[in-house]
């Protein structure tokens, strides 16, 4: 079992001031969190640069991802290390996630930049439920959603700045392997939850 953060901007997303060392250096110092999935707004370079920064660190898994700006609401995907091609419709979006096997998630469906109630129009794996930038009647909304949809429900800090990294985790029930990472969220193998304390370092 691994508690992942789904949902991480770096500073390659022009909103967000998190380093990538900054980053690596948080997760290898507190126990709680191992496995991070790097979602910067429609680019993948700051996976890269994570993925790099961490390889010698065998304990914490670097999950690909991207959060893509569709013309009508966010969407991630996760196991995708790739940028979809343009344009980005939620139906060219989620038919590249299918041909290179990605999770898409609909991102704080009921926040700015939220898919909404059009979620329920589209093929979906996930729904984000717990988002550590909304607030609780957003994410209540966004459960009740999944729960209407028969999807399951992750959690992402979306952080943009270091003291809001960890607020929220899902647990999935897997190893470290991202297939099987993947297929865990896919099959409804996971529970999110809070952090009561976030602990983040003063570097």
């Amino acid at each position: 079992m691994i508690r992942a953060d789904l949902h991480i901007h770096t500073l390659f997303s022009n909103d967000s001031s998190i380093h990538p060392k900054t980053l690596v250096q948080q997760l290898i110092a507190q126990p709680y969190i191992n496995a991070v999935a790097i979602t910067d707004h429609n680019t993948v370079k700051g996976y890269y640069k994570v993925r790099e920064l961490a390889s010698a660190h065998p304990d914490v898994t670097i999950i690909p991802g991207i959060e893509v700006s569709t013309v009508d609401g966010d969407l991630l995907l996760l196991g995708v290390a790739e940028v979809p091609p343009e344009p980005w419709t939620v139906e060219n979006v989620i038919d590249f996630a299918r041909s290179v096997g990605a999770v898409v998630v609909a991102a704080h469906p009921y926040r700015e930049y939220g898919l909404g109630d059009l979620t329920k129009d589209y093929k979906v794996d996930a729904i984000e439920v717990l988002n550590g930038g909304s607030a609780r009647q957003c994410n209540a909304l966004a459960e009740k959603l999944a729960k209407k949809m028969g999807l399951p429900g992750v959690a992402g800090s979306d952080a943009h700045r270091v003291e809001e990294l960890w607020s929220v985790y899902t647990e999935i029930k897997a190893s470290t392997n991202l297939d099987e990472i993947l297929k865990a969220i896919k099959t409804g193998l996971v529970r999110v939850g809070h952090m009561e304390k976030p602990n983040t370092l003063k570097i």
